[in-house]
């Protein structure tokens, strides 16, 4: 790949994140090292303080011991990617059957120190209108914060990302993590359009089967999330072992029926007999 072409793609994150490995050492080192590092079952600090879209203090742990969160670490100027983000995010959730503030919450967190309570308001405007349903204003948090939490945060999460002076935006990955009531990395999702099917399995499993309906229970038993992919894909033994006891279960109806049946033929012949 030759450096005009670098240069081309050099706005444009998502696109340097999808190279062949082939190519990735043409790529400037501070850019092969913008990724998710996959922190599975990580406490996230629940003392970190940020502001809220209102500037008043918040702990990251205000928001724990009630319900699992969707982390989304976007911020608020950026030019391309964050945005696809959180369009992403409000795509799916709008198809996703659970209810925002009751069954999970959102936290958004400005990873650029930079940015002021005064952006966070106006972006929780924004994709509250666009979401649209009832009760998101007290389950969508907007957050921004000074540059020691927010290094905190991003490590403990595992996001990497790079501040580009001469183009003053910051290169990183593109994608949203799940977090247990309890504050610890649950699931990630990556690139910008996220099944929904996969987010509402992912909030279910954080929450530990209390939300979500018996249907969703019977998925998490089908499916089961692949790290490397960062999706749910079927669970090929469970499936059988489904297949297995629904076979017994239709055997055993069946069985249960041709006895009825006997039964109440034997009856019959007993009464004509008399």
């Amino acid at each position: 790949m030759t450096r005009t072409a670098l240069a081309l793609l050099a706005p444009f994150p998502l696109l340097l994140l999808a190279l062949p490995a082939r190519a990735q050492p043409m790529l400037p080192p501070s850019l092969r090292e913008v990724r998710f590092d996959q922190r599975l079952d990580e406490q996230v600090p629940p003392d970190l303080v940020f502001r809220d879209e209102s500037g008043r203090s918040v702990r990251l742990g205000d928001y724990f011991g009630r319900r699992p969160i969707i982390l989304v670490l976007a911020y608020y100027k950026c030019p391309m990617l964050c945005t696809q983000v959180l369009n992403g995010l409000v795509r799916c959730l709008l198809d996703v059957p659970l209810v925002m503030g009751r069954d999970y919450e959102v936290v958004t967190v400005s990873f650029d120190p930079r940015e002021t309570p005064e952006l966070a308001a106006a972006k929780k405007a924004t994709y509250l209108e666009r979401y649209g349903r009832p009760g998101a204003e007290a389950g969508w948090h907007f957050l921004t914060g000074d540059a020691g939490p927010i290094e905190q945060l991003t490590k403990a999460v595992g996001f990497r990302y790079h501040y580009d002076a001469k183009n003053d935006q910051y290169a990183h990955a593109s994608g949203i993590m799940i977090l247990t009531p309890g504050g610890r990395t649950s699931r990630y999702f990556y690139d910008v359009n996220y099944s929904p099917r996969d987010v509402r399995l992912g909030l279910v499993e954080a929450s530990d089967n209390k939300i979500g309906s018996p249907v969703d229970h019977v998925l998490l038993f089908c499916f089961h999330y692949d790290p490397a992919e960062g999706k749910y894909g079927a669970a090929v033994m469970n499936f059988v072992r489904l297949g297995g006891v629904l076979t017994v279960l239709a055997i055993g109806g069946m069985m249960f029926v041709l006895w009825r049946q006997g039964r109440r033929r034997a009856g019959r012949g007993q009464g004509t007999a008399g």
